[in-house]
């Protein structure tokens, strides 16, 4: 066994609330959403190997399926409880140093991928971002990378619903706690996105997928697409950014204000 196994933990579920099944949507010739993430993080030099973390629930049987055809590990855990699937699906799979990626990033960039797994090593951070406390990345190029040790920290102590959905909240929760450290694109691109919530962003990455031909799709590709098609960024230009947080916020206090009556 490796002794520090940098695992990419993908989270996956059917039950989406604003595009249902988006990540079995159809983005190129059979290929779906899932397809794509998966690929994608395939090109990384840094990750040792890709888990999918699922629910139990009966409608994720097809993601356990997906991933045996692509032959890759999958975990199947609480639905609810986001925080407890990772820290159990490290666990079990021996993870040392986990990236965290959601399934809804098709167009996840491999090299922002190992240039961040690369920064986390080099500072030895605990928990290492592209995106905190301000984006400059594209709205689907985020990733997280958090050690072990980390996890199993928030694992034992978070409280709030917003910290055992989102995974990693108990860390900006705590910041005196970590060891946190950020990288900031050399140019503030944070105005564009292509991660899939809503059906305009399907229809984006659809375009970006069908006038690219190279794989892997890398950020550097699609700005350039977007120079010589600047049309296409209007897709999904107004999509609601913060509607997810929103809901958490509005969770935790509801959550809290429970505690306080009991």
């Amino acid at each position: 066994m490796k002794m520090n196994k940098v695992g990419c933990i993908v989270q996956a579920r059917m039950g989406s609330t604003r595009l249902p099944g988006k990540i079995l949507k159809n983005l190129e010739n059979e290929k779906v959403v899932l397809d794509f993430v998966i690929e994608q993080l395939q090109h990384s030099k840094n990750i040792d190997e890709i888990v999918i973390a699922t629910t139990n629930l009966d409608e994720d049987e097809q993601i356990v399926e997906i991933s045996k055809k692509k032959g890759i590990k999958c975990f199947r855990g609480s639905s609810k409880n986001v925080l407890e699937r990772h820290y159990q699906c490290a666990k079990q799979f021996d993870i040392s140093t986990i990236v965290r990626i959601p399934s809804d990033k098709p167009l996840i960039d491999p090299t922002i991928v190992d240039k961040i797994i690369d920064n986390f090593k080099k500072k030895s951070s605990d928990y290492m971002t592209n995106f905190l406390p301000n984006p400059t990345f594209p709205e689907g190029t985020e990733v997280e990378v958090f050690s072990m040790k980390a996890l199993e920290i928030a694992w034992k102590n978070a409280n709030l619903p917003s910290e055992k959905e989102h995974v990693t909240n108990y860390f900006e929760n705590n910041q005196n706690l970590f060891k946190i450290n950020n990288i900031k694109n050399s140019e503030n691109l944070s105005h564009l996105r292509w991660v899939i919530d809503r059906k305009e962003d399907l229809e984006l990455v659809r375009e970006i997928v069908s006038k690219i031909k190279k794989r892997p799709i890398l950020t550097l590709d699609i700005i350039k697409m977007f120079s010589e098609f600047p049309e296409l960024i209007k897709i999904n230009e107004n999509v609601n950014r913060e509607e997810g947080n929103l809901k958490s916020l509005q969770e935790d206090k509801n959550f809290s204000k429970k505690m306080r009556s009991e």
